[in-house]
């Protein structure tokens, strides 16, 4: 998450893209989930180092965040991953064949900070690897007072720069009014999350992992200002505006 500070005058962008390496953000006020119950998480992996997360939305296919990417020859991603610090036997590696960045990504603002990556080869689904659903036409439109989970190894605390070892998860609204929050930040690509009474937010580490709002992906962790301030709610990439997009390379991919 990209986080941002502000001062009386100005709000000064700070780019908290809960990526670790760079600035990352992480679950806050959640709890360490039942391993492999969230079927459509992925871990980005750098140096065998989780620094981002990713969804499984195709058997060859994850989407993350833009302000995620790296050459692709330098990322794996780990789907059925629970823990960090151990081997449990059902992790599944991919190397990446392909990154497709939005191609109006815009790095100052996260407009657009949306990214998909092409898996080496086919993910075995299983009882522990689904993808996750996405939203059409007729899903209905999300409003303040949805209720969506959020998900990932991003720290636990604020200030900590220390990832959870174990996959965690933690249910937070939709912020209706979010420009009231961030003024003229929030473009018609990003949509808002959070809580005004606890402190429940994504942090460093959850950048481009899910927001999953009844069973469909709605959004990709992107930026924020701190974690959990009641005072600024999580901003997520709105990913029902990138459905052609995305239907478009999977499907162009199936034809070559």
């Amino acid at each position: 998450m990209v986080q941002c500070f502000q001062n009386s005058v100005l709000l000064f962008i700070v780019l908290n893209t809960r990526v670790l390496g760079t600035v990352q953000q992480r679950i806050i006020g959640g709890k360490e989930v039942e391993p492999y119950s969230i079927k459509y998480q992925a871990s980005l992996q750098y140096n065998n180092g989780h620094y981002c997360g990713g969804t499984l939305i195709h058997a060859q296919w994850v989407v993350s965040a833009a302000h995620c990417w790296k050459p692709s020859q330098l990322i794996k991603v780990v789907l059925s991953e629970h823990s960090l610090t151990k081997e449990e036997g059902f992790e599944q590696e991919y190397n990446v064949s392909r990154t497709i960045v939005h191609y109006n990504y815009n790095f100052r603002t996260f407009n657009n900070d949306i990214m998909l990556l092409k898996l080496s080869r086919p993910a075995n689904l299983n009882a522990n690897v689904q993808p996750v659903a996405l939203p059409n036409a007729s899903t209905p439109p999300l409003t303040g007072k949805s209720i969506c989970t959020v998900s990932g190894w991003g720290v636990t605390e604020v200030y900590s720069y220390f990832l959870s070892p174990e996959l965690r998860a933690v249910d937070v609204e939709i912020i209706s009014n979010c420009q009231s929050f961030y003024y003229w930040r929030i473009t018609d690509n990003m949509i808002c999350a959070g809580s005004m009474n606890e402190r429940k937010d994504s942090c460093q580490g959850d950048s481009g992992g899910p927001l999953v709002c009844n069973g469909n992906l709605e959004g990709i962790v992107s930026w924020g200002v701190s974690c959990a301030n009641p005072l600024y709610p999580g901003v997520y990439t709105k990913v029902r505006n990138y459905i052609l997009w995305i239907e478009y390379f999977i499907n162009l991919d199936n034809n070559v």
